[in-house]
């Protein structure tokens, strides 16, 4: 299944927003469980992040992750 708008979330997806539910006691051990428990990239990891945010589909499957990230995505914007 492709990573389209339709139907649900790839498992992909879900492991994403499964990553962001937890708390990391350093940006470090994010980084490095992104690379070994998704096998991907930071850089491709946060924009897959940022996609899923402006996702019904994510907002559906978690909202309270969801718009937790969109509140910081937006502050981060206003302080540019």
């Amino acid at each position: 299944m492709g990573e389209g708008n339709t139907g649900e979330l790839t498992e992909r997806q879900r492991a994403v927003l499964a990553l962001e539910r937890r708390s990391w006691p350093t940006p470090g051990a994010k980084e490095r469980a992104i690379r070994e428990q998704l096998g991907m990239v930071p850089v491709r990891y946060y924009q897959l992040l940022n996609a899923l945010l402006d996702d019904p589909r994510a907002l559906a499957h978690d909202p309270v992750t969801v718009n937790r990230l969109r509140r910081i995505r937006e502050s981060r914007r206003t302080e540019r």
